[in-house]
């Protein structure tokens, strides 16, 4: 990327949660491939992740935690901004992508299922936020977040009653926080994927009526590849965002448009 281009990430530190794999690897590889470096949050191994971040030459480090309890989110915070320190950098950028996904008919819904979804996509998303927050104000220079919301922060969906729930709530509390802090330097922005081939889309995939409904309300005309997800994020990580705030930006091949 060329010097001076308002994408440029370099001498930035970037949290990735749920990098392991699906969208949030591929954001990951996204921001490094702009010049950040990145703290890959996630419950399982990243050797992956890592490899494709060691291609791009940017530094990479690796915190295992599991955000279903709020336990890790001091200990990712500490351990992102040491990593950061440690390559001479700042941590300027939160992508908050780390979910779960419960599915049954409303009718039939657990609460462990409500919660475990809840916990993770919009509880421990937001104290996480709140932690990297401080650490972003305390030296006034502010950040970029990046929540990962989803087309059912717009629509109602079926059988998934605890994620249309947690993501709704995570585009409220996107603008929620823009509010409250683009005055003081940190833009909070949303990205709302469409039907990408990830793990949580594997059973929708696996059903040819679902997948053919699918399909055919899809302008673009096929799942999204999570690797056409990282010009967004790197967008709203950038200094071209400068100016954006409480956007949810939906990148889902024409299906609101529809």
């Amino acid at each position: 990327m060329s010097k001076g281009s308002p994408f440029d990430l370099s001498g930035r530190t970037a949290i990735v949660t749920g990098a392991n794999t699906g969208l949030g690897q591929a954001i990951a590889v996204a921001l490094a491939e702009a010049g950040a470096g990145v703290v890959a949050v996630g419950r399982s191994s990243m050797a992956e992740t890592r490899a494709l971040v060691a291609e791009t030459g940017k530094p990479f480090h690796e915190i295992a935690a599991d955000l279903a309890t709020l336990e890790p989110i001091g200990r990712i915070v500490e351990e992102a901004e040491a990593a950061a320190k440690a390559d001479g950098s700042r941590l300027d950028i939160l992508v908050n992508n780390a979910g779960i996904i419960r599915r049954a008919d409303a009718i039939d819904f657990t609460e462990a299922d409500w919660d475990a979804v809840m916990d993770v996509n919009l509880k421990s998303t937001f104290f996480l936020t709140q932690g990297v927050a401080k650490r972003m104000l305390a030296d006034s220079k502010g950040g970029k977040v990046i929540n990962i919301a989803s087309l059912l922060s717009f629509q109602g969906g079926i059988r998934i009653p605890s994620y249309t729930a947690s993501k709704s709530g995570l585009a409220g509390l996107t603008r929620l926080l823009a509010c409250e802090w683009a005055a003081k330097g940190i833009n909070v922005n949303a990205i709302a994927p469409g039907y990408f081939v990830t793990n949580n889309t594997e059973a929708l995939r696996a059903d040819p009526e679902r997948n053919a409904a699918i399909l055919g309300r899809i302008p673009a005309g096929h799942w999204g590849n999570p690797q056409e997800l990282g010009g967004a994020a790197v967008f709203l990580a950038s200094d071209a965002a400068a100016y954006v705030h409480g956007v949810v930006l939906p990148v889902d091949g024409g299906w609101l448009a529809r």
